[in-house]
């Protein structure tokens, strides 16, 4: 698919997520780009979507990707649109949804979306900022909204995703900008991102109809016979 054409900076100059585009939000999303590369090669056959702001450089893998950036309340690349996405359900092996539902936008109508558009047993990989890092002064009074990642938890459970497959692990710096790495260690609470992956429930099998109950009858030779009447000859 085409890639993703910025918007002009008047576009983007008003909005909260511009932050990404600045030195601190950069340090951030150096760090996710290694994390996303890993899960997309989870899925070497499957076509993928990613949905992220601008400042972010999208994943360069092959051309199965579909890539839009949010703009405003909608999305601008490969296509402008709104939701619901245009794509069909259950057409994507992973989608990476990278700091779009990081400000004031409500967060249920795209984890529908994205729960509609994998296909079952995808992974949703979600990078959001963290409520408890130091480097949320980074981002103070900029119009960014960090959620707890237990409000995330229940918001993908809203969406249909089994939460007994959902992993947490915390990203990018603590506080100096270049120092960004991963880690799912105590210390590595305070890191300024989040990221959750889940995976979308595979659907389960139809189950084979169970059988006819049998029992044993007595008689001069054991043998076994339907529940139903016997019928006796006269």
């Amino acid at each position: 698919m085409p890639a993703a054409h910025p918007p002009r900076q008047s576009e983007t100059s008003g909005s909260a997520l511009g932050w990404f585009s600045s030195e601190a939000g950069q340090g951030l999303l150096a760090v996710e780009e290694a994390a996303m590369l890993r899960v997309l090669a989870s899925c070497p056959a499957a076509a993928w979507g990613w949905l992220g702001v601008d400042g972010a450089p999208a994943p360069e893998v092959g051309g199965r990707g579909l890539l839009l950036r949010r703009f405003g309340l909608g999305f601008h690349g490969a296509v402008r649109c709104r939701l619901p996405l245009p794509v069909a359900s259950e057409a994507l092996g992973a989608v990476l949804l990278q700091h779009a539902l990081d400000d004031e936008v409500p967060i249920d109508p795209l984890l529908d979306e994205c729960a509609r558009v994998l296909a079952p047993g995808g992974t949703l990989w979600l990078a959001v900022l963290n409520p408890w890092s130091p480097y949320r002064l980074r981002w103070a009074r900029t119009g960014l909204r960090a959620r707890d990642p237990g409000v995330w938890q229940s918001a993908l459970r809203r969406a249909g995703f089994a939460s007994d497959t959902v992993s947490l692990q915390w990203l990018g710096p603590h506080w100096r900008v270049a120092h960004g790495e991963v880690g799912v260690g105590a210390s590595d609470r305070l890191r300024a991102g989040v990221a959750l992956t889940v995976n979308k429930r595979v659907h389960a099998l139809i189950p084979p109809k169970p059988l006819r109950g049998l029992r044993w009858q007595a008689g001069t030779r054991s043998h076994l016979v339907r529940r139903e009447p016997a019928i006796m000859d006269p």
